[in-house]
């Protein structure tokens, strides 16, 4: 996690996370759900990583640590998230590590960034069912 802020005057105010070192930073792309019932997941990637910030609203993020990417155990851990606008902060996901997401409020946005361009997407995009990770349903 990655604590960002706020700074209000009588112009408005201004959110940042200015620890946030976005020099890996390829591109970033903003996801909003069409309804809080969708899952996003399961997706990981063996070489790129990722970091989250929620625009608005509010998100549940799950994270598994892959561990065979040809056969990944369905028993694996599973860690939830509950990652809000308000809370103003960046999540890093590391190299290696399969994520499914689900909005908590209507309108929620969500961006993401990468450190790689979308060129290499396709060579790095391992994904399974909503349901594969079984610990997901227990959370």
């Amino acid at each position: 996690m990655i604590k960002g802020g706020i700074a209000k005057d009588h112009r408005g105010q201004i959110r940042f996370v200015n620890d946030f070192d976005m020099s890996q930073v390829k591109r970033f792309y903003i996801i909003k759900n069409g309804d809080t019932e969708l899952v996003r997941g399961w997706r990981a990637h063996r070489i790129e990583q990722r970091w989250f910030y929620v625009q608005s609203g509010s998100f549940t993020l799950d994270l598994v640590k892959i561990d065979d990417w040809a056969n990944p155990s369905p028993d694996l851990p599973v860690q939830r998230r509950i990652i809000n606008a308000s809370d103003m902060q960046v999540v890093h996901v590391p190299v290696g590590y399969g994520t499914a997401f689900q909005a908590l409020e209507e309108g929620s946005e969500l961006t993401v960034f990468a450190d790689y361009g979308i060129e290499h997407a396709a060579k790095d995009d391992y994904t399974w069912p909503v349901d594969f990770f079984v610990n997901r349903k227990s959370l």
